[in-house]
């Protein structure tokens, strides 16, 4: 099996990214390390002991940096209620968590043949690179975070993650061992769950869809209100779906930097034309085969067969 670290902030699609994880047979889940983002570092423990709770499973939890390296933390709960899960304020059993994630990081790091899904602000990770970036030789990193080509949900250019904490992003995707995996929002954009889609994951596994379906009701009024789209964006699936199947997104390497100040915070400034002559230092996923990554998606979270025609009916 896989050895995963899932560094998040849960966070609506966060959370269907980790039910996603917990759900593929092939990850050994070491543990969920946390940090600030869509919501603090208390209400993300919170949501990750919900999951445990849908789920029947249990995880190791490492709670992480409460704020980004030197910027004023900033929140998401506008776009993810008020408790991160949609407002549904779900049950859960309380839980000691196992201890700090930047040790946590570091450690299970240099046993080797790690990857990390980093589906939040890079702060927990930058802080390990700084304390022993040796430990991260053999480490594969898929973030997601920044747009290229895309407009930002931030601002005009930057997407939330790494406007949250650019100092971060721009430290691990220049310090990082080997090359940055970054999914943008150029690619997530494509891949928005309908109600149609929700409908039939629905058909497929009530249980599933219905949990599903309750914590995104607020995530798509959100996206209606802000940007007139019938559903929501589920950004943080991609990161676990990019890994499982590569071959399904078309990606390229570049040399980049994230802007840390000024208008453009938060922006992924990619050299895609090489002005610079800098050695590249991210895999960028630019492109989606969109039915197949549904297909994938879908499988793994009902556990169910996809029939091709609903699927090429509802994409």
């Amino acid at each position: 099996m896989k050895k995963l670290i899932i560094d998040a902030d849960p966070g609506i699609d966060d959370s269907i990214a980790i039910i996603l994880a917990s759900l593929a047979k092939e990850y050994d889940i070491l543990g969920i390390s946390l940090v600030a983002g869509n919501v603090n570092v208390n209400k993300g423990c919170k949501n990750i002991l919900r999951l445990s709770k849908f789920l029947d499973r249990d995880f190791n939890i490492y709670i992480g940096s409460d704020k980004p390296l030197y910027k004023e933390y900033i929140n998401a709960e506008d776009t993810h209620g008020r408790d991160g899960l949609g407002e549904t304020y779900l049950d859960y059993e309380k839980k000691k968590t196992k201890g700090d994630a930047v040790d946590f990081l570091i450690g299970k790091a240099q046993s080797g043949n790690l990857t990390i899904f980093a589906l939040g602000p890079l702060t927990n990770i930058a802080m390990a690179l700084e304390k022993n970036r040796d430990a991260f030789k053999d480490t594969r990193i898929i973030a997601m975070g920044g747009s290229f080509k895309s407009y930002g949900n931030m601002s005009p250019v930057s997407e939330f993650n790494f406007y949250v904490d650019p100092d971060a992003a721009n430290y691990v995707i220049k310090n990082a061992p080997n090359k940055l995996e970054i999914v943008p929002l150029d690619v997530t954009r494509k891949f928005v769950l309908t109600p149609n889609i929700l409908g039939y994951i629905k058909r497929l596994n009530k249980e599933m869809g219905d949990f599903i379906e309750e914590i995104t009701n607020f995530y798509m009024d959100f996206h209606w209100e802000y940007e007139k789209i019938i559903g929501s964006v589920i950004n943080d699936p991609l990161v676990i779906l990019v890994d499982r199947h590569k071959e399904y997104f078309g990606s390229n390497s570049y040399y980049a930097e994230c802007i840390i100040d000024g208008p453009a915070r938060g922006m992924l400034m990619v050299d895609s034309m090489d002005f610079l002559g800098k050695d590249k230092n991210i895999i960028l996923y630019e492109d989606l085969m969109l039915k197949e990554v549904w297909r994938d998606f879908i499988e793994i979270i009902t556990n169910a067969n996809v029939d091709e025609n609903i699927l090429g009916e509802l994409i």
